[in-house]
């Protein structure tokens, strides 16, 4: 099920989260890239940014880079704004995280203030920014996938609080309550919102770097890896309306739960 056939523009895809090539949020591009998706990528460090988009570009792709704070309204209103330059917006998906650490004696206001900023109200203003274009696609009402997708990045935390996570699982938790509220709201005007439970650790370059140890022991696909999750994220995307998922969870087959 194509995007590109039912529309006269070309479908874009717009993921906020994107940082080092070997992370998820770049494996996201990746896939939609190769799907035919012009590809809008966003994070806070403009030179990460435009070196996946290069990458993805120097494969075939087409990609461009638009740094930006999810937390910032104007930010991501600029962006928005030059998403109808590259197409129509199909999917828009929220991949931003911080996973703040500490015992919760330990843990300072700022810090749990920011994780509640860049996970629940980056979550709010990414959708505020990227619901009206996708409500606006010509075919919202027709196309059996719907009016396109509105995915959100969770993690075990989302389900689980335990410490020292006490704010990123507050953190968490308030972001899969807003996909609930957002998918009840717009689900029945055809946006396909989805929250994805991210349960274990991802291969990617932010956790061999924070923590080698723990990609050393964990095995064969003992952690999950990027491209693995992205290819569910797009199953999601193009799913039919008439059996959509509002939440997915990955973890690797020998994680406990």
């Amino acid at each position: 099920m194509s995007d590109i056939s039912s529309s006269a523009s070309p479908p874009v895809a717009w993921i906020a989260g994107v940082g080092a090539s070997a992370g998820l949020g770049a494996a996201l591009g990746r896939r939609f890239a190769r799907e035919g998706y012009t590809v809008v990528l966003t994070g806070r460090t403009a030179q990460r940014v435009e070196a996946v988009a290069a990458e993805i570009r120097a494969q075939g792709g087409h990609a461009h880079a638009a740094a930006g704070d999810v937390t910032s309204e104007q930010d991501l209103a600029r962006i928005a704004q030059l998403l109808n330059h590259h197409g129509t917006l199909r999917s828009a998906i929220f991949n931003a995280g911080n996973a703040v650490r500490a015992p919760t004696l330990e843990l300072g206001i700022e810090q749990f203030e920011s994780a509640w900023r860049v996970n629940v109200l980056g979550g709010f203003v990414f959708a505020r920014a990227a619901l009206p274009l996708l409500l606006a696609a010509p075919d919202a009402t027709t196309n059996p996938a719907g009016a396109g997708s509105l995915l959100f990045t969770g993690a075990t935390a989302s389900l689980r609080g335990r410490p020292p996570f006490a704010a990123f699982a507050a953190a968490k938790a308030g972001l899969r309550s807003l996909a609930q509220s957002l998918a009840r709201e717009f689900g029945p005007r055809g946006v396909h919102v989805a929250h994805v439970v991210i349960d274990g650790g991802i291969d990617g370059e932010r956790l061999r770097s924070a923590a080698p140890q723990r990609a050393q022991s964990a095995g064969a696909d003992g952690l999950l890896q990027p491209d693995a999750i992205a290819e569910n994220y797009w199953q999601l995307h193009r799913q039919a309306r008439s059996a959509w998922t509002q939440e997915l969870d990955l973890r690797p087959w020998r994680e406990p739960f």
